[in-house]
């Protein structure tokens, strides 16, 4: 089961998203010099700026990112916190306590929906989970063609919530070897599984495997937030989830998200790496 929602009623004000959006945008139009201000070095992913080059043939996203980290709350970097605009800060603030909570009865009712108990996934997360926002802009692209604004991947996360932009699509989900669009819903947020909790259900949630296409006169503005997994504690297939029927398919592992992002700039899936190769008879 391929699980991408599309979550309404959830409690956010219309007005209230539409300031998140707004922040973002303020955000991204600012002269360069003063984007820079928050700009990422070269041996980390958070603050401002673009891809990460690990390798000379490495594909270019078509996209500027202002990464944070924002959970807990002694993890985060202020200084990479853009206080222009003014209101940015306080914005950013209550989205993502909402998006904590959120994603908390997300988990919970996930692991209720497979007859597990309701902490069941929330727990391998660990305590030490972390939470992420990504802003994300997307200029107008000349060859939209042939330049994606991501190139395809499925999230390191256990779930990902999306704020899409309110009127301009990008995003689209591969099924069955076809690109089909996400479509936009007014003030929804959009829920993507991760790949860490395909392996907590031992495939029984699939982790989607998507991308963004460009634009060639419209820009795109998105705020993604990834609930990742305490990266010393290890995550596996729940042990009620594994019978005759259904072995076994994944192994335990540990700090998913490095060998994400090793196999992401290539262009290959690392959620294959953890897969177990079933013996045929």
């Amino acid at each position: 089961m391929i699980l991408e929602i599309q979550v309404i009623n959830h409690g956010l004000a219309d007005s209230f998203l539409d300031k998140v959006h707004e922040i973002s945008k303020q955000f991204f139009a600012l002269p360069a010099e003063e984007k820079l201000k928050y700009a990422r070095t070269v041996v980390d992913i958070y603050g401002y700026g673009n891809d990460s080059v690990l390798s000379d043939k490495q594909k270019l996203d078509w996209t500027d990112r202002l990464y944070l980290n924002v959970f807990p709350e002694a993890i985060r970097n202020l200084k990479l916190w853009p206080q222009t605009p003014e209101c940015f800060r306080e914005v950013f603030e209550e989205y993502i306590n909402n998006m904590k909570l959120l994603s908390e009865s997300l988990l919970k009712a996930m692991a209720v929906s497979l007859n597990l108990e309701e902490n069941c996934f929330l727990d391998q997360c660990g305590e030490g989970r972390e939470m992420i926002a990504r802003f994300n802009f997307y200029p107008p692209c000349p060859t939209p063609e042939v330049v994606l604004g991501i190139k395809p991947h499925a999230d390191a996360s256990a779930i990902t919530i999306l704020l899409q932009d309110k009127e301009v699509e990008g995003l689209q989900v591969l099924k069955d070897d076809q690109w089909f669009r996400v479509p936009i819903v007014p003030y929804g947020l959009l829920v993507n599984v991760g790949d860490q909790v395909e392996i907590m259900s031992n495939g029984i949630f699939k982790s989607p495997v998507h991308r963004v296409v460009t634009n060639a006169d419209q820009e795109r503005n998105t705020l993604a937030v990834f609930i990742m997994p305490d990266v010393t504690v290890g995550i596996g297939p729940v042990e009620k989830l594994i019978n005759e029927e259904m072995p076994r398919a994944y192994k335990d592992v540990k700090n998913y998200v490095e060998l994400f992002f090793q196999s992401y700039q290539h262009g290959k899936r690392p959620i294959e790496t953890a897969m177990i190769c079933q013996e045929q008879d």
